[in-house]
């Protein structure tokens, strides 16, 4: 055992780093923030490596395995980050292989089977196959952002497995690098084809050593599918083995891999799915093994954990909804896959006969459709996260996350673990595949204390115990990292690990590679290698200036982020739209919480939370609050950022460039007057390249043309003027629309009127400057400024919102104030009235005419196409299915919604010359592809005036707003 763990203090090696930066292309990094980033995955464990190297190429990963091999310096291995158990953490180098290292080196479509490089993305590379109706089939609910060497690594296996197998049973051969640099490979039927006799030597021995211990390999390794411990000795065993899979499940102990061969499967034509409803946990385990032998594909558990939490959460809400009758306890998800869609339907049978005959009628809900299939999918994979969303320091702690027992034991093993998290004062929540008896279990644990890391050693120890006597495997898909390498021994027994030092040191005799692991391995319950060491704790330098008594303080909404990694998917959704720009974990939600984390926990040295280290962490987050929906732990980096500058900002100052941006709907009544000399900017030659040199602002962007601002209709008026039947609308004027796109509210107003709508007009109850949300404030962290702006607004408005007055706006980010910030800025009675109130105005009208209390004279558009991209805000607070339900309540209108993430202009972050090109890169992930692809008589609309602006912009169409949709059509009727 590893009795020495790696101290928190650090002293930076700048030998080592000089000597990497001048031997390598790819980037090195050796600094605190940066280190700080890379010393944790999705498990409880945190250790700051020495430096972070970015390789470019294999022959960057060869000369840091010689450069730190001759320093003495350990390399690790890593990917997507997201193991559960430690594996890509440790006191050396990390070599984060997804940045660069993720194409296709070679493929055989006809021969199923392509060749990758390891920072390759799975749902990536599924991506690219499926057009060829393939599919890489070991299929883990990270696929959105595991990498295949990460997989090869762990490996990995995922819901499909009862079909498919693991990750073993999917490779066809590895190219990798022993610790000191030299390459080799090793795939079926040979020692490798690049003629190594090292390797050819070394294998030799392998294969020996193997030999040796036929008899307790048979007798000792668990006879179940979902076995990761150890060293795959069993693969070699067989007549003619392949050879590489001794590699596979190695956790970078043993060698680096630079390239994986896989196997690929044909893709099923349909997919088939019964959600199976049981009134007892107990019961849905005992039928499990019943349900397996009808041939589904999956079976996978989402107990009652998921269902409560879920309900909580609105990306989730309408899925449950969807595919729940009643309140069971618990669902099992069973998937039939095949090419006949009628057999699949006739399974679907057989399973509700089969619920029937074991006591279960009528609790099977079909779902055939893959539109349907897949938010349940999402649910499914979002599960682990959902259980980590409970708030407070009790958490869902990973240890003996995915011990697989053989089926016939599986009531009895999961009543067992329960009684024990019983006896320690706790309760565990289960979900995942139990279909080969590999449920997912993590007790609530508070790891922030002693007691809590008895508790976790004392239950790992009971539940090895158990497992053996279930005849299991105490890793079943997660690898063992440092959670589980101290129970190789108990689990294989002593000649067997010691069989696996002898691989090790066969492979790599001077411990270079990812030391700790799977043999000599650190205690598991070590608390300083833990993300919450002893003494840890989150004090805010100064009063946090928001609210946040929701997550308990603010430290603890940092702490929210439990490093799965979700936010680093590159397609779908919105979040992380930086991320998906410069592929940086800097520049990840998880990356910015990490940060924030170590900072305020004064690991990153004193004043690290208001440095300008800090800030470059946070300058690329485009508060497009994605993560707020799109992260089912709620992170919230948008409020965040907005809680750091306020800190930031009061003790560096706030530049000109942000001042002009925050204090904008101040000046802009006398801007709007001198419009001619605001406009001269764009129109003057060189006046641009001064404004960028002076102020910041790019001279390769336009600024927004001052206009006549908007006047509304209609006299001031009072709250006695409210009849109270529905129809009373303030129309609520944004800055930006106001003052540089008014046909948007005179559009509006005009839609609203024909709607039946009665307008008022509503003034400041002191001054004649118009009513503010305090956007472009919060932008710059002044929340002071922001907090009178929004208690003007909310005072102005409260006695005709108490009379049913419904607030209605254009804007997504100024009117979505009114639910999101306004809560961390003013007291919750001086809100309750508006609970509700506060609409966009597809909100509006998609409910009112769904309700049957408005209808619009809309003219048939005959079928003229509308592609609408949506505004991040109306994507995190779920209002895009309003704007799509407005748009096709206009006759003959085809509404294509384009998948995007952010438009990345984001408010004034597109217009700065530090920001631009990852601006206009955001965009083109998927936004102005898209857009240059619509016909050019089709419509493009887009909410957000940013939105609308980098569209015109960046491909040079112009973009309308939904209500100018809505007025076109009312006027073509006319």
């Amino acid at each position: 055992m590893n009795d020495l763990a790696p101290s928190r203090s650090y002293s930076r090696n700048l030998g080592l780093e000089r000597r990497l930066a001048h031997a390598l292309e790819g980037e090195v990094r050796f600094d605190a923030f940066t280190r700080g980033r890379f010393a944790t995955d999705a498990s409880i464990y945190q250790i700051m490596p020495q430096g972070v190297v970015f390789p470019r190429h294999e022959a960057d990963i060869a000369a840091t395995l010689s450069i730190a091999a001759e320093h003495g310096v350990p390399v690790i291995a890593r990917g997507g980050g997201t193991s559960q158990n430690g594996q890509p953490i440790g006191d050396g180098l990390i070599l984060d292989c997804s940045r660069h290292l993720n194409a296709i080196r070679d493929y055989d479509p006809e021969a199923r089977s392509i060749t990758v490089q390891p920072g390759m993305v799975l749902e990536t590379l599924n991506a690219r196959l499926r057009k060829d109706g393939l599919f890489f089939p070991v299929e883990p609910s990270t696929a959105s952002r595991c990498t295949i060497g990460g997989m090869a690594g762990n490996n990995s296996s995922g819901a499909r497995s009862l079909r498919y197998g693991k990750m073993v049973d999917n490779v066809l051969g590895l190219r990798a690098i022993f610790h000191d640099g030299e390459g080799f490979a090793l795939g079926e039927g040979s020692y490798g084809d690049n003629g190594s006799p090292r390797a050819h030597a070394l294998m030799a021995r392998m294969l020996d050593l193997a030999a040796r211990h036929r008899a307790e390999i048979e007798a000792i390794f668990p006879k179940v599918q979902r076995r990761v411990g150890g060293y795959n000795l069993d693969e070699l065993l067989p007549e003619h083995p392949n050879l590489s899979h001794l590699l596979v499940g190695s956790e970078g102990t043993l060698a680096l891999t630079t390239e994986a061969k896989l196997k690929l499967s044909l893709l099923p034509k349909h997919r088939v799915m019964g959600v199976c409803h049981f009134p007892s946990f107990r019961a849905a385990m005992e039928t499990t093994q019943h349900l397996v032998a009808l041939g589904p594909v999956a079976v996978e558990l989402v107990d009652n954990n998921v269902l409560v939490l879920g309900a909580d959460i609105p990306l989730f809400v309408r899925t449950l909804a969807d595919i729940t009758r009643g309140q069971p306890n618990c669902l099992l998800l069973v998937e039939f896959a095949g090419d006949e869609l009628d057999l699949l339907k006739r399974d679907l049978k057989r399973l509700d006969q089969c619920m029937a005959d074991h006591g279960f009628p009528d609790a099977v809900v079909e779902v055939v459709e893959p539109a349907r299939q897949k938010p349940i999918w999402e649910v499914r994979e979002a599960c682990l996260n959902i259980m980590m969303s409970m708030k407070g320091d009790g958490k869902a702690v990973s240890f003996i996350e995915d011990c697989a027992v053989p089926l016939e034991y599986l009531a009895d093993y999961t009543d067992a673990i329960t009684a024990l998290f019983a006896r320690h004062g706790t309760r565990g929540t289960w979900y995942a595949h139990a279909s080969v008896g590999c449920l997912h279990v993590r007790p609530i644990l508070n790891m922030k204390t002693e007691a809590g890391t008895q508790a976790m050693r004392a239950i790992a120890e009971e539940a090895c115990d158990l497992v053996r006597r279930f005849k299991g495997s105490f890793s079943g898909e997660h690898g063992d990292g440092i959670s589980r390498s101290e129970f190789v021994e108990p689990m294989f027994g002593a000649p067997l690990t010691r069989a696996f030092e002898a691989v090790k040191d066969g492979f790599d005799p001077g411990n270079h590679l990812n030391p700790g692991k799977i043999v000599r391995p650190y205690r598991m319950d070590d608390r300083a290698l833990m993300r919450f060491p002893p003494g840890y704790a989150t004090p805010v330098p100064a009063a946090p200036a928001l609210d946040w008594s929701e997550w308990g303080s603010f430290g603890s909404a940092v702490e929210m982020c439990n490093n799965n990694g979700t936010c680093r998917k590159l397609a779908g959704g919105t979040m992380c739209p930086s991320f998906r720009a410069t592929r940086q974990e800097q520049h990840v939600t998880r990356g910015r919480a990490n940060t924030l984390r170590l900072a305020i926990s004064g690991q990153l040295g004193p004043d690290a939370f208001t440095s300008p280290e800090m800030k470059e962490t946070l300058d690329l987050c485009v508060s497009c609050k994605g993560c707020k929906r799109d992260c089912p732990t709620g992170v919230d980096m948008a409020r965040m950022k907005i809680e750091f500058l306020h800190h930031y900002h009061a003790k560096h100052g706030l530049p000109l460039k942000d001042r002009l941006i925050a204090f904008l709907p101040r000046y802009a009544p006398l801007a709007a007057r001198l419009a001619p000399l605001m406009n001269l900017r764009d129109r003057i030659p060189g006046l641009a390249a001064l404004s960028e040199r002076w102020l910041g602002f790019s001279a390769g962007r336009t600024l927004p043309v001052w206009r006549r601002p908007w006047r509304e209709i209609g006299r001031p008026a009072m709250p006695s003027d409210v009849q109270g039947d529905g129809r009373d609308i303030i129309l609520f004027g944004d800055t930006f629309n106001r003052y540089f796109e008014r046909e948007n509210l005179e559009a509006a107003e005009r839609v609203l009127q024909a709607g039946g709508y009665r307008l008022h007009r509503v003034e400041p109850l002191a001054g004649r400057r118009p009513l503010c949300c305090g956007r472009t404030f919060l932008s710059a962290g002044l929340v002071d400024q922001a907090r009178a702006e929004a208690r003007r607004t909310i005072e102005a408005l409260s006695p005709f919102v108490e009379r049913g007055v419904r607030i209605v706006g254009l804007e997504p980010s100024c009117i979505m104030s009114f639910r999101d910030e306004f809560t961390a800025l003013l007291p919750q009675p001086l809100l309750q009235p508006f609970a509700g109130a506060a609409l966009l105005l597809e909100e509006l009208l998609a409910a009112d005419i769904t309700a049957g209390r408005t209808a619009l004279p809309l003219a048939n558009q005959a079928g003229r196409v509308a592609h609408l991209h949506g505004h991040c805000h109306q994507k995190a607070f779920d209002a895009m299915g309003a704007v799509e339900a407005v748009l096709r309540a206009v006759p003959g209108l085809d509404v294509r919604p384009i998948e995007s993430s952010c438009c990345g202009m984001s408010g004034a972050f597109g217009y700065g010359a530090a920001t631009i090109d990852v601006s206009l890169a955001m965009a083109e992930l998927s936004l102005l592809p898209a857009v240059r692809q619509a016909a050019p008589d089709a419509l493009i609309v887009a909410d957000g005036t940013s939105c609308r602006h980098q569209i015109h912009d960046g491909a040079g169409r112009e973009a309308l707003h939904v209500a100018r949709v809505l007025d076109l059509a009312l006027g073509e009727r006319a």
